[in-house]
């Protein structure tokens, strides 16, 4: 089983998890809450049958037990009113207001709000229907906790899900770059043998040869491998950077591109006539750069013109590569730099990918699509700090 088939099988149990856990959480807190309402319901109807028979109680009456169920209530918020709505009594409110006369004003609409809501007993004190008292009630500081528990835990179970989920895709990044180093540093090491021979037999024909001109040229191909080969045995590690001249890294990719691609392709340069000097890894970065040129003369189908610009713009150095090429789609553009992604036939998908590692991670810079147009061209920019 391949890791990302595995990742993703992990982030939907822990999905699934998740959700049972939220819907069992809020069935049995709903339950609980609801069992617990009720019994704050009988509780209160207790104290309003103790307030009924306090206020009908003579002097032969022992008041005892009444007394008892009445203070006995320290947790449910009560208010007491009259049939026109003014304040009784009142337990267990929390009162927010500077004065008396604010203080029963404040008692007084809560009460009202709690009539509005439902949460009242009404008791008649003598006979009829006009004298009685309403016995208003709120959930107390518990049931109100215990309401917006599962919807904590629920925060809680989501916050999990977020941080398992967020460490297994780097654990799978991790994992990939570990596989990406080896792969490098194997790749230059398999190269190193070779190009030695090489190099070796190149020193023969010049001294054979000394008078053909392909052999300079057969040399320079060599060194290039070589460089190529340092290239892939720097990923993995941090590579030295040093104060290089960007015109001179640029106009060596230039030189490279024009005697190796066609003449229908041209190369214009569009720098500036002072040297920009930035501190970075010449050859990893004119790889980034000879890599954007072989994707647009490849995009160009072996005709057309690319520009190299170079300038300088709020404190970074701005690299851009240009092309007339056929574009890229607009769905296409967020999915360029990713392992594996191309639009040609041949291809792996690892050089745009391999291009903004050395970019963003090496050089603490920027690479991306500035703009891109299909069948008219498309421009990627670098930007990096002075």
């Amino acid at each position: 089983m391949q890791w990302t088939d595995r990742i993703r099988q992990v982030k939907i149990i822990l999905v699934l998890v998740a959700v049972v856990i939220a819907v069992t959480s809020l069935l049995v807190s709903h339950i609980l809450v609801r069992d617990l309402s009720d019994e704050e319901r009988n509780k209160m109807e207790v104290w309003a049958q103790a307030l009924h028979a306090l206020n009908n109680a003579d002097e032969d009456t022992d008041v005892t037990l009444i007394l008892n169920v009445i203070q006995g209530n320290n947790t449910i918020p009560v208010i007491v009113l009259d049939p026109c709505g003014n304040v009784m009594d009142y337990r267990n409110i929390n009162i927010q207001a500077g004065n008396a006369s604010d203080s029963i004003s404040y008692v007084a609409a809560l009460g009202r709000h709690m009539f509005r809501s439902g949460k009242y007993i009404r008791i008649n004190i003598g006979e009829g229907n006009k004298d009685y008292q309403l016995v208003c009630y709120d959930e107390s500081t518990m049931l109100k906790r215990l309401s917006s528990y599962p919807y904590v835990q629920l925060g809680v179970v989501l916050i999990f899900v977020v941080v398992a989920i967020f460490a297994l895709l780097s654990s799978k990044r991790a994992e990939q770059n570990k596989v990406w180093v080896g792969l490098s540093k194997e790749t230059a090491h398999q190269l190193g043998t070779p190009i030695s021979s090489l190099m070796a037999w190149v020193e023969i024909l010049k001294e054979s040869y000394p008078d053909d001109t392909l052999i300079p040229e057969l040399d320079k191909d060599v060194k290039r491998l070589e460089r190529i080969a340092e290239r892939f045995s720097k990923i993995g590690s941090l590579p030295e950077a040093t104060d290089c001249s960007m015109n001179e890294i640029l106009g060596h990719v230039i030189d490279y591109m024009d005697r190796r691609t066609s003449s229908k392709v041209e190369i214009v340069r569009n720098f500036p006539d002072n040297d920009v000097t930035v501190r970075m890894n010449a050859s990893l970065f004119e790889w980034v750069v000879e890599n954007l040129c072989k994707n647009a003369v490849d995009a160009m189908e072996g005709h057309g013109r690319i520009v190299l610009a170079l300038f300088q713009e709020g404190g970074k150095v701005i690299v851009e590569v240009s092309d007339t090429g056929k574009g890229i789609k607009r769905k296409d553009i967020k999915n360029v730099f990713k392992p594996g992604f191309t639009t040609k036939k041949r291809g792996w998908g690892l050089g745009l990918s391999l291009a903004k590692r050395i970019v963003e991670e090496y050089h603490d810079g920027r690479i991306y699509v500035k703009s891109s147009e299909v069948g008219k061209g498309t421009t990627f920019r670098i930007e990096l700090r002075i």
